[in-house]
């Protein structure tokens, strides 16, 4: 991403950036205790949260565990396989800390995750929104980042062009995506390759520029 490039607003995911990826490690250990292949029952989990509508708030915990159960034996209520999640997803101070030297950099920040109710759960915990100015959640919005048009329709709603926007998020295809529809995209590897990649935009002040 070129330092010339006029940046007027960061988009972040919230798993796997912004927090621990507490999704995938969840279900990674609900696997473990039901004897269950990890790599299989996660994938497994992945296409449910989005063919039960529950990531896009059509569907709710109940039907996404129901789904689950019937193709695996799982230990545990509904309540307690939702708290193997949600436990971990434990922010990243440091990726909390760029976003606040972003917005004294004068950039906007945003979250556009595809979650579902438990973003919800997790911001009563962790209080995270007050360093954007916008959370777009799937679960509220109806549309999933699997969508290309919810990067233009992310842009309407925030009153910004697409390329003056860059989503920082760790999963390839909504990266592509997004630059496919004319944002630019970074793709979160580390916190520290990401630090460089905002840093290039040179609205980093103080320690972080």
């Amino acid at each position: 991403m070129p330092g010339a490039v006029d940046i007027r607003l960061v988009l972040f995911d919230y798993g796997g950036v912004l927090a621990e990826e507490g999704f995938r490690a969840g279900l990674m250990a609900i696997a473990r205790q039901a004897g269950l292949d990890p790599a299989a029952f996660f994938a497994m989990a992945t296409e449910a949260v989005y063919t039960t509508g529950y990531v896009t708030g059509h569907g709710t915990e109940a039907d996404f565990w129901q789904c689950l159960r019937q193709q695996a034996r799982l230990i545990g209520t509904d309540q307690e396989l939702t708290r193997e999640i949600l436990d971990r997803f434990v922010p990243r101070p440091g990726m909390l800390a760029l976003v606040g030297s972003l917005r004294a950099g004068g950039l906007r920040t945003a979250i556009l995750s595809d979650q579902t109710n438990w973003l919800d759960e997790l911001e009563a915990r962790q209080g995270f929104s007050r360093y954007f100015e916008k959370v777009c959640n799937s679960f509220h919005t109806g549309m999933s980042k699997r969508d290309p048009a919810t990067f233009t329709r992310t842009a309407m709603l925030l009153g910004e062009v697409p390329g003056r926007i860059l989503l920082v998020d760790d999963n390839q295809g909504n990266t592509r995506r997004a630059e496919r529809q004319g944002l630019h995209a970074h793709l979160f590897v580390s916190e520290p390759a990401c630090q460089d990649a905002l840093r290039a935009l040179g609205r980093l002040p103080g320690a972080l520029a």
